[in-house]
């Protein structure tokens, strides 16, 4: 009980700072506190040295980017795309201007830090600070794109208009992505923006300071994301991991210049019908003398009524191959993930049919 009280507090005099793990790193502390210690990264095993996840050339002739672009959602659930038209400067600018927020002063970026985060803009540290088993060593400034459009001007100066163009350049590169992702389906290349599958958008611009003591805790732990689809763009430093379906093992997604990760999410296991893999992947603790900074777009269904219901598609579905999940509540799923803790937020699960 005592250890459970001490934590407890320990929690709220953290989140009371409202400066972040940045907080922490600027008081020039030397080990991490106890609330970061994670009990189980003892059994964490190694990247693999000998193998990678797939890189897409856009550029290919589309039936070539067709096949890729399948190989990849089904093998590794993972893929990197090159030569997908966003300026290298566009992508260089829009992680300064994350960074640019996240080094602010305490007292200005204290203004904005809150829990809430369905609003235009928020910055907090830990989405599941309160539910997990141990903290994570990031921040993260988070705004919704849509459905329904932010209100602008609530978004700090010091990075709203790269994040807006970001939005709107990311938009249109998953627009593409996203038919051909359709198409290695054997589906009409609108199907999945037919689905307003490119209406949802949640921006997570991440930030990893310097861990002094790496080794006991993660950057963030091992999840999957439930939605559509999430496109990251990362600095150098790199530690994103990805666990390979095949071998089990974690594998780094080392940093290309330029280049946009693509992941599958949950929700698109579930409407591929078990096609594409939603994966699980994670961060290590950053190791670097300079602070980590990625950004992740999560693209998620637009429409979430009471009645708008989310399954594996008919076109998938057939004697060969029944339907693997049953049918989803897009309100319900989206409140279901937001309750758990992030290392138990796979979406599979609950939604998985009897014997399949």
């Amino acid at each position: 009980m005592a250890a459970s009280t001490d934590r407890a507090t320990s929690l709220k005099e953290f989140e009371e700072t409202k400066a972040g793990v940045k907080g922490l790193v600027d008081s020039g502390i030397t080990s991490i506190p106890t609330i970061f210690h994670d009990p189980n990264i003892h059994l964490s095993i190694p990247a693999a040295t000998h193998l990678s996840i797939p890189t897409v050339d856009l550029s290919l002739p589309r039936p070539i980017a067709v096949d890729h672009i399948r190989s990849a959602c089904q093998d590794w659930g993972f893929f990197q795309l090159i030569n997908h038209g966003i300026p290298l400067s566009t992508i260089e600018k829009t992680i300064s201007a994350v960074r640019s927020f996240h080094e602010l002063p305490a007292a200005v970026r204290s203004q904005y830090y809150t829990r809430a985060i369905l609003g235009s803009f928020s910055y907090f540290s830990n989405q599941d600070l309160f539910y997990s088993e141990a903290a994570s060593w990031r921040d993260t400034l988070y705004l919704i794109f849509g459905p329904v459009r932010p209100e602008l001007e609530r978004i700090p100066e010091v990075c709203r208009s790269e994040l807006v163009k970001w939005d709107e350049s990311v938009k249109e590169v998953a627009r593409e992505v996203m038919g051909l992702m359709s198409e290695g389906l054997g589906l009409d290349p609108r199907r999945l923006e037919e689905l307003s599958c490119l209406e949802g958008r949640g921006m997570a611009g991440h930030y990893y300071p310097p861990c002094p003591e790496p080794d006991r805790t993660f950057g963030l732990v091992d999840h999957t994301d439930p939605g559509i689809l999430a496109v990251l763009i990362q600095d150098k430093i790199g530690g994103l991991q990805v666990k390979s379906m095949r071998d089990e093992c974690w594998v780094d997604v080392k940093p290309i210049p330029g280049a946009l990760v693509f992941n599958v999410g949950d929700l698109l296991q579930i409407i591929s019908n078990d096609e594409y893999k939603s994966v699980q992947h994670r961060v290590v603790a950053n190791s670097d003398k300079e602070s980590r900074v990625s950004i992740a777009t999560f693209f998620t269904p637009g429409k979430r009524e009471e009645f708008d219901i989310y399954g594996p598609l008919l076109e998938l579905i057939s004697i060969e191959k029944p339907a693997r999940y049953a049918n989803v509540k897009m309100i319900e799923y989206l409140n279901a993930f937001l309750n758990k803790k992030l290392k138990s937020k796979s979406q599979l699960d609950p939604y998985k049919l009897l014997g399949k």
